[in-house]
This record gives C-alpha cells, structure tokens and sequence, in this order.
C-alpha cells in the first residue's frame, strides 16, 4: 500500500507542476491536499519565492511551499499560534533534512546551474533540457515530502521555549496580518528552518504581499514583477545587499529560542519594520 500511495504520488507531482507552473505552488498543493485543507489564493502567493526567491537562486521553491503547508497544518492542529510557531519551524527543518538527502543542496542555483537574472541561462535552462531534471526531483522528492512533513509535524514539542518567535512572522503581524498567516510563514525563521541561508524574513513580506494583491485581483505572474522588484531593492537597501540571514544577522541559529531571543531583543527590527511597510507597494 505504501508503494502504492508513493508510485501515486511521484505521477500526480508531474501533471501538478506543469499545471500550476512553479515548484514552490506545486508542494505547498500537493502537502494542503495531503492534509485535505486546500486554500488556493495562499498557495498562488508562493510562486514568487519559484527560483530561489525572486529566481535569486537561493533554498529551492519546493522548501518555501513544503514550509507553508505544514505551517497552515500547524496552526490548525494547535490553535495557539506561539506553540504552532514552534511546531512550524521544526516541521520546516525536518523537511529540509529530507531534501537535502535528496537533492544534495537546498538551493536553486545548485540544483538547477541557472542564473535566473540572465535570459541566456533561462534559455540554456529549458532548451538543453535541464527543466527536466527539476520535475524527476520533484516526483522523487514528492512522497518524501509527504512523509517528511507528516513526521515532523509529529515531533516532540517539549524543548520549545514559551512563546517561539519567528522573524517572518512578526513581518506578517506589523503587515496585519492574521494569526494563521503568521504561522503559515513561520518555518521561514532564521533563513527558512533556521539554516541562515536566504532571509525568511523577505520571503514573508513577498508572500504577504501577493497574497494581498491576490485577493485584490491584481496580481498576475511574471519575472519581472514591478512589486516584488520594489520589495527586493527595499530590502537591499537596508542589507547592503546581502540576501543570507547569517551574514545580516551575523549569527547561525542554533536553536528555536535562541532564534526567539534575537528577535525579542530587537533583532533585525529595522528590517522587519522596512520589510512591513512594503505592504503599501500593493
């Protein structure tokens, strides 16, 4: 049966993504309906992070998807938004533990050699046929993911501090945003699971801000998004462009309420707040 179910899995992740078009849209799908609670405008909203974030190449988009769903489960398996925060956050990491093993890296430009800035690498991208090896992962990785998430959402909780913060959520309270959004985004702490890679903080505000223009009915897909290019530069501006959560922060999280204590202690608020305030760019 479990054979059955993955064989299932791996097929239904092809036609998914070339239906839906991105990977982070296509895992964010596949694990809502794993969990039987589809929500489509949250899941729309993460095409943007498709590439590395902003195709800046950084953690793949199936992560930042596979992150927001079992972020949506969390929150609905334990209403208090802190200890979803936590659950979220060690769901996110057990999940990139699975890809990792599978890919070999976390990032886009790993993975795929594409430099998404340049239209010459897109193109060698989808004429040497490369897209391709990005839908084997994904059909490999896909009942993986689904294990993955499911186990982690079952971890221990007990080492968890009080009341777990993310960066990325507190991007989403200032924006106003609801407590189930918050927790949706909250794996994203620390550069997504706390791995102080690119900032979950930036994903958070993208996401937030697509989904609101969503709702609106004006958002519409491209690479070359006048919105999603003011957020990045905002948030350049503030970073000295640097991308990496580990060289703004200049720390390497090691745990959950260490993450928890920087940002209490005003931990990037200057960006955080930045990050917020492009919530009027919609």
């Amino acid at each position: 049966m479990k054979m059955i179910k993955s064989l299932k899995a791996r097929r239904d992740t092809k036609r998914v993504f070339l239906k839906l078009g991105t990977c982070s849209r296509t895992f964010f799908y596949i694990l809502d309906r794993e969990f039987g609670h589809p929500q489509e405008n949250e899941e729309h909203a993460v095409d943007p992070l498709a590439g590395g974030i902003l195709q800046q190449g950084y953690q793949c988009g199936m992560l930042w998807g596979a992150s927001c769903a079992v972020g949506a489960e969390s929150f609905r398996r334990c209403p208090d938004r802190c200890k979803a925060t936590g659950m979220a956050i060690k769901a996110t990491q057990h999940i990139m533990e699975s890809f990792i093993n599978r890919a070999k890296s976390a990032d886009c430009l790993d993975i795929t050699s594409c430099d998404w800035s340049s239209k010459f690498s897109i193109a060698k991208y989808f004429f040497s046929g490369k897209v391709w090896s990005c839908f084997k992962l994904a059909e490999k990785w896909a009942p993986e993911a689904i294990q993955a998430a499911t186990e982690g959402l079952a971890l221990d909780q007990s080492d968890l501090p009080n009341e777990p913060i993310s960066c990325a959520s507190e991007v989403v309270r200032r924006m106003g945003g609801s407590d189930a959004e918050m927790v949706i985004v909250s794996g994203f702490a620390g550069g997504l699971g706390l791995s102080g890679n690119g900032c979950g903080a930036l994903s958070a505000a993208i996401w937030m801000n697509t989904l609101a223009r969503i709702r609106e009915q004006n958002y519409k897909a491209s690479l070359s998004d006048p919105v999603t290019g003011k957020i990045l530069k905002a948030f350049f501006e503030v970073t000295g462009y640097e991308m990496e959560c580990r060289t703004i922060t200049g720390k390497r999280f090691q745990t959950i309420a260490e993450h928890t204590e920087f940002v209490k202690n005003g931990g990037c608020d200057k960006l955080i707040q930045v990050l917020a305030e492009t919530y009027s760019f919609r």
